[in-house]
């Protein structure tokens, strides 16, 4: 829905000062009923309550549940509440939108005090339930009733949106856009001010291998699988990785690291070299340069091979990185923790300390089948776990993502979190009051096709820490940061994002926007 549409449907939506004031108060010659859900997409079954309803008096109000209040489903609500309101404002039928900013709409029907309040039939079959009971004495209280609309057909957003999630990506991300003020231009403009960031990663390098193989067959007398090589390829990852991406972004990088004395140290070495990584390496002697190597038939990954040392830095060591830390003019220090030695919680203390006054400081902790703990980085301007990450780190295996991700945010004192959601794409938390409807936000996933998802966060990684350095908005950076990810999902290998593809992926989606 473009803007024109939205502002054609605008004058239905009222805060609630603005609706009583537009409803007047009872007794009123026009009476008035008042539907509430949390419609997040909108059905036949939704269609029928409402028009039943509309059908029992001149005025139809539709309240929405805030987003903040939905926690029946995973990744709920689907749709966010800004595009749910205008959804049901364009309805013929309904007359005037709320968002109800409270858990319960008891609060808003004691100001509203509708004439009728309309519920759905499966709210009184079997008894009432105990909600309602609270909803019809407050209605009782100043002569309203209640109104159940016929039950014969039920569907389930719920059903419908986990059988066949409606492809409304683009849509959301206007009424994000649009909410914040902002254009596809100011995303343009902001690729162009995070040239030249000053940017200092520290953390764990890995060589990421592919031996590349073909199937010859099997064993007899052993389930032993027989594979012919045919060629191997190395990438830098990691840590190194994230310091591609940065580059490659046109941002001005310093990397830190530790690494083996062995050739795939040489390996890294020259490879960041080449890409214009200023590498500052420490080299450890008593370990080997992380490499996990992945055997793969067919396009099938029968097999990784680790060759790693995970025991912690030596004093020594450290003492090294805080050195360089500290000394390193820096508008942005990331850590970038896979957990290989460099972080633990021994370390970690000493290397925040260290860290320049005014730079802003990025954590992202990828804990894979290792110990971790994003929670270690406390107070940090931004961090980036996955949900599997986040889970981890609050021993929280039941909750829905956005109470989890609330929690994390606060555990963590951090300023913004950008929770990565895999398919799902992302949701971003800010320091906002408690309350505030703009505290969270989620962007769908920005990827045409998946080839090799590895990688995708340290893109989103780079490029969303690089934006909000530069224009201090989460919302540009969690868009840029998801348009990174989504590209690097698109690349076969761990291969930097430019951002010549980001535009490019930019004015796609702007076309999509304007009906293409």
């Amino acid at each position: 829905m473009d803007a024109n549409s939205r502002t054609i449907v605008s004058h239905k939506i009222k805060t609630l000062d603005e609706l009583v004031k537009a409803i007047g108060p009872r007794p009123r010659e026009r009476k008035v009923i008042m539907c509430h859900g949390t419609f997040d997409v909108v059905h036949p079954g939704h269609v029928r309550h409402l028009l039943y309803a509309k059908s029992k008096a001149d005025i139809l109000v539709a309240s929405l549940t805030a987003d903040r209040h939905i926690a029946k489903a995973n990744f709920r609500p689907y749709v966010p509440e800004d595009l749910r309101a205008i959804n049901l404002a364009a309805l013929e039928a309904v007359d005037y939108v709320i968002v109800d900013p409270n858990p319960t709409p008891l609060a808003n029907l004691k100001v509203i005090q509708p004439d009728y309040f309309a519920k759905g039939y499966e709210y009184v079959d079997g008894g009432l339930h105990p909600k309602t009971q609270e909803e019809l004495a407050v209605l009782e209280g100043y002569g309203g009733e209640v109104i159940f609309t016929p039950g014969d057909i039920v569907y389930s957003s719920s059903h419908l949106i986990e059988a066949a999630p409606p492809s409304i990506g683009v849509d959301k991300l206007l009424a994000l856009m649009d909410a914040e003020g902002l254009t596809f231009a100011d995303l343009r403009r902001a690729l162009d001010t995070i040239r030249g960031t000053k940017v200092h990663v520290v953390g764990d390098t890995i060589v990421d291998s592919i031996t590349h193989c073909a199937m010859i067959g099997g064993m007899t007398k052993t389930p032993t699988m027989s594979v012919r090589f045919e060629k191997r390829s190395d990438y830098v990852g990691g840590a190194g990785i994230v310091a591609k991406h940065l580059k490659a972004a046109g941002a001005d990088v310093t990397f830190t690291t530790v690494l083996g004395k062995d050739d795939y140290s040489e390996f890294v070495l020259k490879d960041l070299k080449a890409y214009g990584v200023r590498c500052l390496p420490i080299i450890d002697s008593t370990r080997p340069t992380t490499i996990k190597n992945a055997i793969e038939t067919g396009g099938y990954r029968l097999l990784k091979i680790d060759t790693l040392d995970n025991r912690s830095i030596s004093d020594k060591i450290r003492a090294q990185f805080a050195s360089q830390i500290s000394g390193t003019a820096s508008d942005v220090v990331m850590f970038s923790d896979f957990r290989h030695g460099i972080f633990n919680r021994q370390t970690i203390p000493d290397l925040i300390a260290a860290i320049p006054k005014d730079a802003l400081r990025v954590a992202d902790s990828q804990v894979a089948s290792r110990w971790g703990n994003i929670l270690e980085f406390q107070g940090f301007d931004l961090i980036t776990p996955n949900e599997r990450e986040a889970r981890f780190a609050l021993g929280d295996q039941d909750s829905v993502v956005r109470p989890l991700a609330t929690e994390l945010h606060r555990r963590s004192s951090c300023k913004t979190l950008i929770l990565k959601l895999g398919d799902r794409g992302i949701l971003t938390y800010r320091g906002r009051p408690d309350g505030d409807p703009r505290a969270f936000f989620a962007v769908d996933t920005f990827t045409s096709r998946v080839v090799d998802a590895v990688g995708a966060g340290d893109a989103l990684l780079a490029y969303a820490s690089l934006a909000l350095s530069a224009t201090r908005n989460e919302v540009i950076a969690s868009i840029l940061g998801n348009i990174a990810a989504a590209l690097e999902c698109e690349i076969d290998g761990n291969e930097p994002v430019t951002p010549e593809g980001v535009a490019g992926r930019i004015n796609f989606v702007e076309k999509l926007a304007n009906y293409g």
